[in-house]
């Protein structure tokens, strides 16, 4: 059925006027291209075929499809809803009793909807509730914007009220909204607890984050003793289920997404209270996550609207665990990333600052501290006359600007922390590359085959370990080498001649070695993906050459000196002609 639909909906769109309502298409002879939404880039990869109705970016992400596929990457929703949305503009009804998987999902929006419903109705019979609320210095408008309710404290009144609306236990438990204990009974998962109700990106309730009741955070709940009963935890959230994955939800983001595009800057926040508090507080271009770290999916949706990030985590010591991971994966992610910092060790978090300080949050986002300016403050603490805790620290922060995905943003910084360390770039940019390499496969072989070790590598063995590693992971064929042994370091080159020959001439320590390479790449890169990979080798072996060519020119331009100096007139020009030539390769390379 929905395959039949798909086709219907491809058939009735036009994939290059549909897509003119996200980005700006220019004509490219029978195609169109544009900036690619995917990724961020200045010279347009990302192309339109009317004639075959699809898409493709020739670019960093090579991402590719159709209409719904489109739809369903750009608004970072599931197939069934791109399908429907693209459905209803085509004019195309998606009869009930169609799909069942649609249908399945429509269901458990319509059951936590009406939940959603039932939890708001409850409010207004739970005084302490409102006044909690107002304490927190929440406004009854806002606490109606964002639809926060209450779980009342019964143990299968939500249960109660979606069968009697004809909804089946098997479905109310397939959301989270129901738990079967070991008896065999059902009750709510969601008992004397704040409700605040979690949105996908198209505004679909999808699950709650249950908040229990203020006074009621230390009671001991199951057996009534405190011995064999156990603390309620602060938070409950819904478990994962077919329309609630967490770490593609980021909360409020169905809300602020247009702010968020208009600023091109997201303020991430930990907790609901703080994005809804900042929210009321005027700070409109905000998310939080729901219940879990920040993820590549959450980065991914954000980079299609933002350029710029401003991140709030706890200052506690996992607070800060969990702000270094997220600024390193958004770095990854081409993002600008700052750290808000509160100024008043008095003020907690973002919530506190809105409601005993109004205004000044918005006035702490903008002067936000570069998330690499508090990489230099933590490691640089550690900077001491003691070289090798010197180097340890210059190291750690060597690491995390080897993680920006901008080589411009790589160059300022590498040009700060010079200027902070007084050593030169190049030597900290040869640090950096070390670093990023794996250590040299610990195989025993001939002398012969046997490649430099890490204190002795330079930057083109290190590339070459890593292009080796990836090519023999992946099985390539590496006679695609044969235009780049020219690149290659002596011992290297030998390497390859020897591994390339039949296998009946091959050596058989060459072949030990070539495999201890492959498997130390694949032990210490398990979690890439093959398609990363692939791209990867192309930026190695572009990387070798121009490494290659740097290197050649340094030594023709030492040589040239000492001819100079000698007198030898005719190989002098001679090697002044072989450096202009390299010089010329370089700016081509």
């Amino acid at each position: 059925m929905s395959s039949d639909i798909a086709q219907q909906v491809k058939e009735k769109l036009d994939i290059v006027e549909f897509l003119r309502n996200y980005i700006e298409l220019k004509p490219a002879g029978k195609n169109f291209k544009a900036l690619c939404p995917f990724h961020k880039e200045k010279t347009p990869s990302f192309m339109v075929s009317p004639e075959r109705q699809t898409w493709h970016c020739f670019g960093t992400c090579g991402e590719g499809g159709d209409i719904i596929k489109f739809l369903m990457k750009y608004e970072n929703i599931e197939f069934y809803d791109a399908l429907k949305i693209l459905a209803d503009k085509a004019g195309i009804e998606m009869r009930p009793g169609g799909d069942r998987d649609f249908q399945a999902s429509q269901k458990s929006y319509r059951i936590l909807e009406s939940a959603k419903d039932f939890f708001v109705s409850q409010l207004g019979m739970a005084s302490k509730v409102n006044e909690y609320l107002a304490e927190r210095g929440l406004k009854p408008e806002t606490v109606k914007e964002f639809e926060i309710g209450v779980a009342p404290d019964g143990s299968d009144q939500l249960m109660k009220h979606l069968i009697k609306q004809g909804f089946p236990v098997a479905d109310i438990e397939q959301v989270g909204l129901a738990i079967k204990t070991d008896r065999g009974m059902y009750r709510d998962r969601f008992r004397a607890r704040i409700m605040f109700p979690i949105h996908n990106h198209t505004g679909k309730v999808v699950g709650f984050t249950g908040r229990i009741m203020p006074g009621s955070e230390n009671e001991h709940v199951g057996n009534p003793s405190t011995s064999s009963g156990f603390v309620a935890p602060k938070y409950v959230n819904s478990p994962e289920s077919p329309v609630f994955q967490k770490s593609r939800i980021l909360y409020g983001f169905h809300k602020t997404k247009g702010d968020i595009r208009d600023a091109h800057v997201a303020v991430i926040v930990e907790g609901q209270m703080d994005l809804i508090m900042a929210w009321q507080d005027g700070v409109k271009n905000i998310v939080a996550t729901s219940g879990t770290a920040l993820t590549n999916d959450h980065l991914t949706m954000l980079r299609r609207v933002a350029d710029e990030l401003v991140l709030s985590f706890d200052a506690d010591e996992a607070g800060q665990a969990a702000a270094e991971r997220a600024i390193d994966m958004a770095n990854a992610h081409d993002f600008t990333v700052k750290l808000l910092v509160i100024d008043d060790a008095k003020l907690k978090d973002p919530a506190d600052v809105a409601r005993k300080q109004p205004g000044h949050l918005a006035e702490l986002v903008k002067s936000a501290k570069p998330a690499m300016e508090y990489y230099f403050q933590k490691y640089m603490e550690k900077v001491s006359d003691d070289l090798k805790l010197k180097k340890q620290a210059i190291r750690l922060i060597l690491a995390k600007i080897r993680g920006l995905s901008s080589p411009i943003d790589r160059s300022y910084w590498i040009r700060e922390l010079s200027y902070r360390v007084k050593m030169n770039e190049d030597v900290l940019v040869d640090e950096m590359t070390a670093i990023s390499a794996a250590p040299a496969p610990a195989a025993a072989a001939a002398p012969k085959a046997a490649l430099p070790a890490d204190r002795e590598a330079t930057r083109r063995d290190i590339i070459l370990r890593r292009l080796l590693g990836i090519m023999l992971h992946l099985k390539s064929d590496l006679q695609m080498l044969n235009d780049y042994v020219q690149y290659f370091p002596p011992a290297y080159a030998d390497v390859y001649r020897d591994f390339t020959r039949p296998d009946d001439l091959r050596r058989k320590d060459i072949e030990d070695l070539m495999s201890a390479i492959s498997m130390k790449f694949s032990f210490e890169n398990q979690d890439m993906d093959v398609e990363s990979l692939e791209k990867e080798i192309g930026v190695l072996l572009r990387r070798l050459k121009i490494t290659y060519l740097e290197d050649r020119r340094k030594e023709l331009s030492e040589s040239i000196r000492t001819l100079e100096r000698s007198g030898d007139d005719q190989k002098l020009q001679q090697a002044m002609q072989e450096f202009a030539a390299v010089s010329r390769e370089l700016q081509g390379a």
